[in-house]
């Protein structure tokens, strides 16, 4: 039996401190101030910000809802409580493209008050609302240049709002007066088209000018018509290019007015010449329509627009952050190739593209080239690209210094390739730009060892590289889909070094959309194989498998209870698939990618390939789905699908302990995966345990401390281990340096996660180029690990989002320093531990509203202190640590012995 010792720390003197709490980000629908949302009950969240005082909880809140007139929508009495996440807005019926303010007051346990306030707007909550009609362009289509829509209109009155709402079958960037609406790219976004298509909200009020103005837009192919899938498919939802695009204009006076998409709208086709997600786009300067945004422009020799008969009620407001620019790098190396090619090194492997300036005459084309690596001899290598070009061509209009920069395109590289540059080239004139949602950074992890550091870099680049709209498998060949397992086996992890709670909130509902009407599911999601047909693969065990695994993982990261009500059924139409192709409760049927690019030699002439049975994969993964849909049934309530899924559960572990373990415990598939995942997974009894964990440590010393593990054995690995007495073991394969490991590619020169533990091999030559990734985040799974238990913060599952903090830290791996922060959707949480002189120093910071265990690393007689003070009078051993209740606030504990 455990004894835990709580320590009240407010109620020591010397550290009390009463401070005025602050009521802060204020959000609706998890985004601040959002102009465009289509929930007709939103939902409130904020933050309180307690200063330097010690166990600060909210006790009660009131929260006051008024539309643009001032009136009152909503204003409900007092609360007395302490939820500040997710209060659902019940008032009168919200309008569509309503603006509202919504402030809340809050009150804390030391009897101090604050209050926020922050706005929100409707999107247009029904098809009638959009007065706009679907249009294509008028001209040929022959070679697919990009289309040019525009539109004058005059404004002769004083404008107070003016809210453009776009979208597109294809990607769009729209413009008024000649200026770029907005600052997001690859807009309108990646979904299930057929089903949904989203549309960005703009507040254009002060683009909108008195008198003349004009409107337009430019389209690209993207995902919806381009050049996409394996095998480069095309025209996946649709041969059409279409814009919808209407600005709302609401006059001081009160009166409106609508500029909306029609057939009076004129087309033509501009500089870009070219563009497709894989192959890169052309951009012939020669041929752009200078000013064609503009109210001067003279459009007299452009076409009509044609309408197209399209759907509206399949639109929805974006949930999720767009696209957007971050970091630039400049050039760090111009070096020439032994092939003689000119080649820029920008040091990170990145998602995006390069801009540059130049000079030339009309005509001269500049053809940039893009590569991850390069090959043994030093060469610029792009045979892993496969059927992706990756290049973009521009071609000058000779007209002084021109800056060339690609459009409806994106590259993941960190060499270019520069063919056909007049002069000479300078590194200083090129730029490249990452490219990634908007998703707001959450954590940070540091420690004592460099190459540690390093893998936290590459995976946290490996996110950023993948995570532009859908999760991607890869950013840069003739692929970037939303591969599920690798979604899945990342998603954990994703929650720590950013904020992906609407990501995948928006991704998830594609999941339940795209799921085959046998319950499985897809192997990309949005399911760009066959378009909603079984014939295109899947359920395939760990990949269908995001449909249960991924909602859970957002539950305990968010603490969002409409996460699991959105999923739910999904969850449980994925184990009856399971169930339906089972016998004797036993899943030994169907294709699965198993263990994928797990350890393997091609010579293999002793058994030292580490190979897992399939379908003892599968049996683990349709045990933790049964597990998970039964956490989900717990949660909402549903008390009869858990009496019917936990019986369901006990026979599913009956059936894979008859079928794959012997009496004395011993697994049929001996690898790591095997005995990863039945101890994860808890598909063992209590009495075979402790021989299985080690089993598992005795393997990974047969294999010289290294890992074997693929794709759906490694993300449980560490955790396993640790979990049952070997977090040794799991820091020596931390930190093993040698292939098979986390630090072989980077002592290779990664700056990104690989897609194969020998990408590059120790000689120096490249794994097959049919499946070689440099930047495939998968393995980067390890930093779930990283934070939650090398650094400790985790959140407690019966208090999920956070509001319930553990931190326990695990010593180990010679690491002397570890620190991690972690933006909780109630603040920062932070473990900061060190090892001085001996002795263990452990900084916590708990964020207010919340309260927290902490765990601190304890020896034989070791006493604990907090800011000099014993925390207790009898510090007993708890398993190797002291435990401690506390509040919010900062704190400093430390051990001598």
């Amino acid at each position: 039996m455990r004894k835990v010792f709580f320590l009240f720390i407010g109620l020591l003197a010397s550290h009390v401190t009463i401070a005025q709490v602050k009521v802060q980000h204020l959000m609706t629908e998890n985004l601040p101030n959002p102009i465009s949302i289509d929930a007709v009950a939103p939902r409130f969240s904020w933050q309180l910000d307690g200063g330097q005082a010690r166990n600060v909880m909210q006790t009660a809140y009131q929260i006051k809802v008024t539309d643009d007139a001032k009136h009152t929508v909503w204003a409900p009495a007092k609360v007395n409580s302490d939820q500040s996440m997710y209060i659902y807005y019940q008032g009168s019926p919200l309008k569509s493209g309503e603006k509202y303010t919504w402030q809340v007051k809050v009150w804390d346990n030391h009897g101090k008050s604050s209050q926020g306030t922050a706005t929100f707007r409707m999107g247009l909550l029904k098809a009638d609302d959009w007065k706009a009609q679907w249009i294509g362009p008028g001209q040929e289509e022959a070679s697919r240049p990009s289309p040019l829509f525009r539109k004058g209109f005059i404004v002769n009155k004083k404008v107070k709002t003016a809210i453009a709402y776009i979208t597109a079958h294809s990607l769009y960037e729209a413009h008024i007066n000649g200026k770029r609406v907005g600052d997001a790219y690859l807009t309108p976004g990646y979904t299930s088209y057929n089903k949904r298509i989203q549309y960005q909200a703009y507040d254009v009020t002060n683009l909108v000018q008195p008198g003349a103005n004009a409107a337009g837009a430019s389209l690209g192919s993207g995902w919806y018509r381009g050049i996409y899938g394996i095998g480069t498919r095309h025209e996946i939802y649709g041969k059409d290019i279409a814009l919808l695009m209407q600005i709302n204009i609401t006059y001081t006076d009160g009166s409106t007015a609508t500029i909306a998409t029609d057939d009076t709208w004129k087309t033509s086709t501009g500089e870009v010449r070219y563009a497709e997600i894989y192959m890169g786009s052309t951009i012939d300067a020669r041929m752009e329509q200078k000013g064609w945004s503009t109210a001067g422009f003279n459009d007299s020799n452009w076409k009509n627009a044609v309408i197209g008969n399209y759907p509206k009620d399949i639109l929805i407001a974006t949930v999720n952050e767009p696209v957007k620019k971050h970091e630039t790098f400049k050039a760090i190396k111009l070096f020439t190739t032994p092939k003689g090619e000119k080649v820029i090194d920008f040091g990170q492997n990145l998602v995006g593209w390069v801009k540059f300036n130049v000079r030339g005459k009309a005509g001269d084309k500049i053809v940039i080239s893009h590569a991850e690596v390069l090959d043994k001899e030093g060469n610029f290598y792009t045979d892993n690209l496969r059927d992706a070009k990756c290049q973009n061509t521009f071609i000058l209009k000779g007209e002084g210094m021109e800056t060339c920069e690609p459009q409806f395109t994106w590259q993941g590289f960190r060499y270019i390739r520069i063919e056909g540059y007049p002069g000479d080239i300078k590194p200083e004139d090129f730029t490249a730009t990452a490219v990634y949602s908007d998703m707001p950074p959450t954590g940070t992890f540091a420690c004592s060892n460099p190459l540690i550091n390093q893998l936290q870099h590459n995976i946290q680049w490996g996110q950023k590289g993948n995570f532009l709209d859908i999760p991607t498998d890869c950013p840069q060949r003739d692929e970037r889909l939303g591969w599920t397992g690798d979604a899945q086996v990342f998603s954990r992890t994703a929650t720590f070094n950013m904020n992906v709670h609407n990501f995948f909130t928006k991704w998830l509902k594609d999941v339940s959309l795209d799921q085959f009407s046998d319950g499985s599911l897809p192997h990309v999601i949005p399911d760009a194989f066959d378009n909603g047909k079984p014939t295109g693969g899947g359920g395939s065990a760990g990949w269908s498998d995001a449909t249960t695994i991924i909602p859970w993982n957002m539950y305990l990261a968010y603490g969002d209870k409409q996460i699991l009500e959105n999923q739910y059924n999904s969850m449980k139409a994925w184990v009856g698939f399971m169930k339906s192709r089972s016998h004797n409760n036993l899943w030994n049927t169907g294709s699965h990618f198993g263990d994928w690019l797990f350890y393997t030699r091609n010579d293999d002439n002793d058994g030292t390939a580490a190979i897992t049975s399939k379908y003892l994969i599968a049996q683990c993964f349709y045990a933790h789905s049964t597990q998970l849909l039964i956490n989900a049934a717990k949660v909402l309530g549903k008390t009869e699908d858990v009496e019917t899924y936990t019986k369901l559960l006990a026979d599913i572990k009956d059936a894979y302990m008859r079928e794959y373990v012997t009496p004395n415990g011993l697994i049929s598939s001996d690898t790591q995966t095997a005995y990863a995942e039945a101890l994860e997974f808890d598909m063992l009894p209590e009495n075979l345990r402790a021989q299985a964990a080690d089993r598992l440590e005795a393997n990974i010393r047969r294999y010289g401390n290294h890992l074997t593990t693929g794709f759906l054995g490694t993300p449980y690995l560490c955790d396993a281990l640790s979990r049952y007495g070997h977090a040794d073991a799991a820091f020596r394969l931390l930190l093993q340096e040698n292939y098979p490991s986390w630090l072989y590619p980077i002592k290779m020169g990664a700056t990104t996660i690989w897609e194969r533990w020998d990408g590059i091999k120790p000689d120096g030559t490249l794994e097959v180029p049919s499946m070689n990734s440099y930047n495939h985040y998968a393995y980067g799974a390890i930093g779930d690990w990283m934070y939650r238990t090398v650094a400790g913060i985790d959140t407690k599952i019966e208090q999920p989002g956070y509001k319930g903090i553990t931190i326990k830290p695990t010593v180990g791996g010679k690491l002397t320093d570890v620190a991690a922060n972690y933006e909780t959707p109630y603040g920062k949480a932070s473990s900061h531990w060190k090892i001085e002189n001996g002795n263990f120093v452990l900084d916590v910071v708990i964020p207010a509203n919340t309260t927290a265990t902490v765990y601190v690393p304890t020896k034989g007689d070791s006493a604990v202190t907090e800011s000099g003070k014993p925390v207790t009078k009898a510090a007993d051993q708890i398993d190797g640590f002291t435990a401690v209740n506390i509040g919010s606030g900062t704190y400093h504990f430390s051990t001598t012995n």
